[in-house]
């Protein structure tokens, strides 16, 4: 599975991607399915292929993101210690993910610490954009 260049995965070692690849799966998902909602036990984090996700809050709450570029994180919580998601997340067309076991990459990642600082890293990156796209747009 290869992704762009300005993706999770990018800078890391090759042996690194290729082990982090081993604990995924792909899979697809159809318009309407639902990935987990907020409060679900959060075991897994997925990363957009193709297609839309809505995070929102609650089964119907307010949209908080749109996961609709290639590489996106979704349920990246996961990876913070929470044991629950924060949000809920719904496909709105035809959708591809790799979905990635928790515990199986937090073990990888406890052993190569250069790519768990660059993946954290990008990570930050991601929710401080996301966390700006939240700030009121008019003064």
């Amino acid at each position: 599975m290869h992704f762009k260049q300005g993706d999770l995965f990018w800078g890391m070692s090759k042996e690194f991607v290729q082990e982090a690849m081993e604990t995924s799966k792909k899979i697809s998902c159809d318009e309407g399915d639902i990935l987990f909602q907020e409060g679900d036990p959060a075991h897994h984090f997925f990363i957009l292929l193709k297609g839309r996700v809505l995070l929102s809050q609650g089964k119907e709450g307010p949209a908080v993101h749109m996961a609709r570029h290639t590489g996106e994180f979704i349920g990246w919580s996961t990876l913070t210690g929470r044991d629950f998601f924060s949000a809920s997340a719904k496909c709105l067309e035809p959708t591809s993910l790799l979905k990635f076991e928790r515990d199986r990459f937090l073990r990888i990642l406890e052993t190569n610490t250069e790519n768990a600082a660059i993946l954290f890293k990008r990570l930050a990156k991601t929710l401080g954009k996301r966390l700006i796209e939240t700030y009121p747009t008019t003064v």
